[in-house]
């Protein structure tokens, strides 16, 4: 407890990604010696060089890292031994059912029980179903170290809470939740998360914490599905879906605005209310208004193709030997990640009808190797020749860094799912909102 309070333990991070690189920045500044581990070497490598593989995060803080006597970046398990805390944060992706898997956190998990020793404090901090930490970590823990929980080890449950690309909010200013397993390992939990973090929020128990994450996501994924069938809907009346929020967001009470898109992207918002509702089937329930929002996002890609193929039409030519241009394929605006981006389901829908696709993003060169999506494809310079060449713009992100009045200017027709040409002055390209 002295330790964490005192910013003198080590901390060790487990999964340098777009939450556990962020969470190493935060434990670093403030002033605790950290351990970053990864069983990515090429990760390893890149941050010993002073290199960053996570361009939102910027260069200087690989350069810290790298010049730093308190940061150790290891692919080597038996180098957590020294730390005092050890906090997951691994992905927890779905299966090809759309189940939970928990592969990387039970793999985890049996690595730490395999070095843990009396006196370390493990924190869980990727999404999960409630239970998770006490039901599926607890065990391995205590049968693979033979060590007891509440008196030789620690056991919490702290849920991330990152935005990446957000400006006006980052891991040490976000609130954390905090939840143990019992009351020594929430207050020992509690103590090194706020010599991190601005604000710590503790719970009674990690099942509150791990549903409290869950709900948060689900919230805007209930959110975002109404918005994306309304914009169905408002379509097909001749109405615009922006224009109504705009004028339902004027009222200052009991309303928050949410925005259609082409689909849902980021490792939260598709992927955490299935894990709800798989624990809720566990259990004998049903989520029918969560399981409905997910489907309704999920239809999103189509309906996306549908309409450039409508518009495509429209204009006397078919979608099979079209050229289209997609313009982002990050899940979301200002970032180069696209883990869940609905981008690779619409290329790859596109292809399936005969199109011919090229795509542009400023932040993503070259199409990453994906889950479920293979597409090899890099980015093209969205020059006047490579507007006037393609027979639609497609666009799925809006970077704010693309030129969007060149588009307007040479783009021959432009479908949009992001309002984005709404900022272009007199476009002379046909624009159709999707």
């Amino acid at each position: 407890m002295e330790r964490f309070e005192t910013a003198t333990a080590t901390i060790a991070v487990v999964g340098l990604g777009y939450v556990g690189l962020p969470l190493v920045r935060a434990a670093h500044e403030a002033g605790f010696s950290v351990v970053g581990y990864d069983r990515d070497r090429t990760k390893i490598d890149t941050l010993n060089r002073g290199e960053t593989y996570l361009k939102h995060l910027g260069d200087d803080l690989a350069k810290e890292l790298a010049a730093s006597e308190r940061f150790k970046a290891t692919a080597e398990s038996k180098d957590l031994v020294s730390a005092d805390a050890i906090l997951l944060c691994v992905p927890t992706p779905l299966g090809p059912h759309r189940e939970p898997d928990l592969s990387f956190v039970l793999d985890s998990t049996k690595m730490v029980a395999g070095i843990l020793r009396k006196g370390q404090l493990v924190v869980l901090e990727s999404t999960t179903y409630p239970g998770t930490t006490r039901d599926e970590m607890l065990p391995i823990l205590e049968k693979e170290s033979g060590l007891r929980c509440g008196k030789d080890f620690f056991l919490a449950y702290s849920p991330e809470r990152e935005d990446p690309g957000r400006p006006d909010y980052n891991t040490a200013t976000i609130p954390k939740l905090v939840g143990g397993v019992d009351e020594v390992s929430t207050d020992l939990a509690v103590a090194m998360y706020r010599s991190l973090v601005s604000e710590v929020h503790r719970v009674s128990t990690a099942e509150v914490a791990e549903a409290a994450k869950l709900l948060e996501n689900i919230y805007r994924a209930v959110n975002i599905a109404m918005v994306n069938e309304l914009k169905t809907l408002l379509a097909d009346m001749k109405i615009d879906i922006w224009e109504v929020i705009e004028a339902a967001s004027t009222k200052p009470f009991g309303y928050q605005a949410f925005y259609p898109g082409p689909g849902l992207g980021g490792h939260c918002i598709p992927i955490d209310p299935f894990y709800l509702t798989w624990k809720a089937k566990a259990i004998g329930r049903n989520t029918k208004f969560i399981e409905l929002a997910g489907e309704i996002n999920a239809q999103m890609p189509v309906y996306v193709v549908s309409q450039v193929i409508s518009a495509l039409n429209a204009r006397g030519r078919a979608l099979k030997g079209a050229k289209v241009l997609i313009i982002g394929i990050a899940y979301k605006r200002d970032i180069d990640d696209v883990r869940e981006s609905p981008a690779a389901e619409i290329i790859e829908l596109l292809w399936a009808g005969g199109a011919k696709v090229a795509y542009h993003d400023p932040l993503v060169p070259t199409f990453p190797d994906m889950r479920a999506h293979d597409i090899d494809l890099s980015t093209s310079p969205l020059t006047e020749q490579t507007l006037k060449d393609h027979d639609c713009v497609l666009i799925v992100t809006d970077h704010t860094s693309v030129d969007y009045e060149k588009i307007g200017k040479y783009a021959p027709l432009v479908v949009d799912t992001r309002n984005a040409m709404s900022r272009v002055p007199n476009p002379t390209a046909a624009i159709v909102k999707a």
